[in-house]
């Protein structure tokens, strides 16, 4: 199965860190096949190609944040990849000049004036519509832990939230956002969002923002849960999971339908909460047991459980890995309130900002030699492989 990745990055002025909305700025010397403008003139994202190795996959979305990186750079201007942006003023919004967004504006007030928020999107490839459904409820009670492992937002208005991911807080408040529920079939599915557009209550199907998603045009699952990572080779493990657990899905349903299907929407929004208030720094709710339980713990519980599939697509070696050092380094909202306490928000900027373009300066050296084992040692390269497909866009 093939992966494809779309990444989402705040706009700052270089000298003061400050959001900016100067996105049309850099599209402009961007190539529109890759890059795109997103609800907020703020926020640039990125497609990448279609691949099949987590190799390929990684040196596309480094190749991009460097071209990213060049052509904001030249502007006076820096891209970065984290949930929230520390120091986004409270007026820093200003919606792209589009119909469809100037309406979602109008429609949804100050949820859409604050949607000053950064994702990271995985799709994977499925073989029809119905198997993306049944995929969708299987995979969802463990899509928390890939949250706690991508949150990066501890930040708001340049105050700490008190929660590793407040992204996570600002993007529930849409009507559609959080854990999408259980359907019989793709028809069952799609005449489900067909109500919502005749109820009012969105306007079109692009604005289903579940935890996890069938493409509205591609024949893909798509995640949707987790913050924009400022490292690239936590979007990797998180493609690389996530491909394994749509893997593991899928073998497992081949048995029939899973047990207590229709019951998981209440308590995964509990557990999406507990995994954006602390991320890796604290308890997660197990997908098994529903217990409380240290976020490693369950890390290592999901690692076990998708070894099979993960050596299926020849990632364990790489997975374990990036595993190990997420582990052991804690997440990005971690690291990001460390920076601020020893100097300020403005540093801690500096460091995403260099951590977005890949700068190895700015990590521990025993963290940054790991990682170029785990991706670029430990996965063989295969030309055949990587595709030069269209770039997945929403």
């Amino acid at each position: 199965m093939r992966i494809g990745v779309e990444e989402e990055f705040h706009v700052l002025e270089v000298e003061s860190g400050l959001l900016v909305t100067r996105a049309s700025s850099i599209l402009r010397r961007l190539p529109q096949r890759d890059f795109t403008t997103e609800l907020h003139q703020s926020t640039v994202e990125s497609n990448s190609g279609v691949h099949a190795s987590l190799h390929d996959l990684y040196a596309d979305l480094a190749a991009t944040r460097e071209q990213l990186d060049s052509a904001a750079s030249s502007l006076g201007l820096a891209v970065m990849a984290a949930g929230t942006a520390p120091l986004a003023p409270a007026a820093s919004g200003r919606p792209t000049a589009d119909a469809r967004y100037q309406e979602m504006v109008e429609e949804y007030g100050r949820v859409a004036e604050e949607q000053l928020i950064c994702g990271t999107q995985v799709h994977v490839d499925v073989p029809d519509r119905d198997t993306a459904v049944r995929v969708m409820c299987a995979v969802a009670p463990w899509l928390p832990v890939l949250l706690a492992m991508s949150a990066s937002s501890p930040f708001w208005h340049g105050s700490d939230t008190g929660y590793a991911s407040w992204r996570t807080l600002m993007w529930q408040r849409w009507p559609t956002a959080g854990p999408a529920g259980c359907f019989a079939s793709g028809a069952d599915y799609d005449a489900f969002l067909q109500e919502l557009v005749q109820s009012g209550v969105i306007t079109d199907v692009g604005m289903i923002y579940y935890d996890v998603r069938p493409s509205a045009h591609l024949p893909t699952l798509e995640l949707r849960i987790c913050d924009a990572c400022p490292r690239v080779e936590t979007v990797v493990l998180i493609a690389g999971l996530f491909r394994a657990l749509v893997t593991d899905a899928r073998e497992r349903l081949r048995s029939g339908p899973l047990s207590e299907c229709r019951s998981r929407h209440d308590w995964l929004r509990g557990a999406s909460w507990k995994a954006a208030r602390a991320g890796l720094e604290g308890t997660l709710v197990d997908p098994e047991s529903r217990q409380e339980t240290p976020a490693p713990t369950v890390v290592r519980e999901l690692l076990a459980r998708l070894r099979p599939a993960l050596e299926a697509h020849g990632d364990w070696q790489t997975v374990s890995t990036l595993t190990d050092e997420i582990l052991a380094d804690g997440s990005a909202a971690k690291q990001m309130r460390r920076k601020a306490q020893e100097e300020d928000l403005r540093a801690c900027c500096d460091t995403l900002v260099a951590e977005t373009r890949g700068d190895r300066h700015h990590r521990k050296q025993p963290s940054a030699g790991r990682t170029s084992a785990a991706v670029a040692g430990t996965v063989a390269v295969d030309p055949s492989q990587s595709s030069s497909a269209p770039a997945i866009g929403l």
